[in-house]
């Protein structure tokens, strides 16, 4: 895409970038999407330090394009990992979930390109003012962790755009080039892309997960642990458990310790339907097929340009 200001900043073909989501970013499915053109990503969220390292020196053995790695900002370990991808010199950071004040400066320091993500036009003016290179807007339908504002992709993104004058990434329940085109006539430069990715064949998370993504229908996601950290699941036993301890008023503390440790990697990793944590967002319900990685950026890609033409030839 010509003049455009994402793929210039990240070096990349096309402006489609595959989020960093935990148990299903892994080496394999970022270094295919770089190989696509797009920005593949690691999730870092859901890996030991180590884990981290093996799987950064594993993508780059992989491609030859750029990729990134995916940093939510309260991960218990944060210095550690910091340190492993200026280590491993990885190029391109996402950070999440936290002040980017903390870190945005030490990587650049590096060399290293920052993108924060967002849930409101005032976060965005912060991270803009904490010296990020690219600024990543996500609406509440996104799977996983969302922000508190509830603000859907659509709403969010033209507010951004008014706020900010960095490059913009629009994100939350895009997982077609209809709504990337309609992401990019409200101001986005680029997408980020989760679910559709999540339920490809490099994906790493569990086939169990991937196959009952993909028998959704609409409204069979909610947002749900409000009062710890919003994120959007899958309607299951856990999910039932979680909501009848938020009616009755349940503490934070007490949602914790039902959430307890390995509840997501449960569910997504290990294909606990049950009693696992199924984080995907409201997409997954127009998702019917798992294809790989690099069959979605072809088709998102086209699908773009198709819609650009057939709008194009609309007037009034």
């Amino acid at each position: 895409m010509a003049n455009n200001r994402i793929c210039s900043l990240l070096g990349i073909s096309y402006p489609v970038i595959q989020a960093g989501m935990v148990w299903c970013s892994g080496w394999r499915l970022a270094s295919t999407v770089s190989n696509a053109g797009g920005l593949g990503l690691i999730g870092a969220g859901s890996m030991h330090p180590d884990i981290l390292r093996e799987h950064i020196r594993k993508c780059r053995a992989a491609t030859r394009k750029p990729f990134g790695v995916n940093i939510p900002l309260m991960y218990p370990q944060i210095e550690e990992i910091m340190q492993i991808v200026m280590e491993e010199r990885v190029k391109i950071i996402v950070t999440s979930a936290g002040n980017p004040k903390t870190w945005t400066s030490t990587l650049k320091g590096e060399g290293v390109i920052v993108l924060h993500v967002v849930s409101s036009s005032r976060f965005a003016v912060k991270a803009e003012e904490a010296g990020v290179d690219a600024i990543v807007a996500e609406g509440f339908e996104a799977g996983g962790h969302n922000g508190r504002e509830e603000t859907t992709t659509f709403a969010l993104i033209p507010q951004v755009r008014k706020a900010i004058a960095l490059p913009l990434i629009a994100a939350g329940g895009i997982a077609t080039g209809e709504s990337m085109a309609a992401a990019f006539a409200l101001g986005a430069e680029g997408v980020q892309v989760g679910t559709r990715f999540a339920l490809t064949t490099e994906s790493s998370a569990s086939d169990a997960f991937k196959q009952h993504c993909i028998t959704l229908n609409e409204g069979d996601t909610l947002l749900s642990l409000k009062k710890v950290s919003p994120t959007r699941l899958i309607r299951n036993a856990f999910f039932m458990q979680v909501q009848e301890l938020e009616e009755r008023g349940a503490t934070a503390e007490e949602l914790r310790m039902v959430l307890g440790r390995g509840r997501a990697k449960r569910g997504i990793f290990e294909g606990d339907l049950t009693e696992g944590e199924l984080e995907i967002g409201q997409i997954a319900s127009q998702i019917r097929e798992i294809i790989p990685a690099a069959e979605v950026v072809k088709e998102m890609i086209e699908d773009y340009n198709r819609t650009v033409n057939r709008l194009s030839e609309i007037t009034f």
